[in-house]
């Protein structure tokens, strides 16, 4: 099938990482392992196609309702992560922004997440947005207290100045695993988003089933609330 559309602004929820490992009788932690080493190859596929900013939700803010063990290895994942392959990403001209809270975060994460951003930040291939410590309704909610410390008028152009970050709307969101909801992320951007649910778990995730995903776009008639 010829792609003839191709969505600017793509939202991914990684899910599956966990029962990807549990199938395969691993530990948890290495499914997680998995799930991040897919990031950097799948984002420069889904830029490659013509897409010019993809969302991943990396961490929520319910996800510290985890195990302790689990936390703390997921934590120190993002750190390995984002120290050892800085460069790659600034190499494959990527433009890393994050999004979430800076709380509860440790000092040595947030280095980390500026370090990156301060590497990449002329980069043009593409912008790679890391929902971090990230919920939606927290987003919302950040949004509207800024608006009023800063005494600006409230209405939807404002409003979505003031989020974590200023991007497009979302055109589509991908959640892998099959499960069929948006756990919190990115309420407000996603409001005429297409939705996909591919059975798929993140880690196996790759470009064949991002074309499938680019397949199922093709096939959607986008109204925003019209015929």
């Amino acid at each position: 099938m010829e792609i003839e559309k191709i969505p600017n602004h793509v939202g991914i929820i990684m899910d599956g990482n966990r029962r990807w490992a549990k199938e395969k009788g691993k530990k948890t932690i290495e499914g997680h392992l998995a799930g991040a080493n897919r990031i950097i190859d799948l984002a420069s596929y889904v830029f490659s196609k013509g897409v010019k900013y993809l969302s991943i939700y990396a961490f929520s803010t319910e996800n510290f309702n985890r195990s302790n063990e689990e936390v703390s290895y997921l934590m120190g994942l993002i750190v390995k992560f984002f120290t050892e392959r800085a460069e790659e990403l600034d190499e494959k001209n990527m433009k890393i922004i994050f999004s979430g809270r800076k709380e509860p975060l440790s000092n040595r994460i947030y280095k980390v997440i500026q370090n990156v951003q301060k590497m990449t930040k002329d980069n043009t291939g593409g912008i790679l947005n890391i929902c971090l410590n990230y919920g939606g309704r927290a987003e919302i909610v950040d949004a509207a207290k800024k608006i009023v410390a800063e005494g600006k008028e409230l209405n939807e152009e404002n409003f979505s100045k003031s989020l974590y970050q200023d991007l497009p709307d979302l055109d589509f969101v991908i959640r892998t695993s099959g499960e069929m909801r948006l756990s919190n992320f990115m309420l407000w951007q996603s409001s005429y988003a297409e939705f996909y649910f591919p059975s798929t778990y993140f880690p196996d995730f790759d470009n064949a089933e991002f074309d499938k995903a680019l397949e199922e776009y093709n096939n959607r008639h986008r109204r925003f609330g019209g015929n």
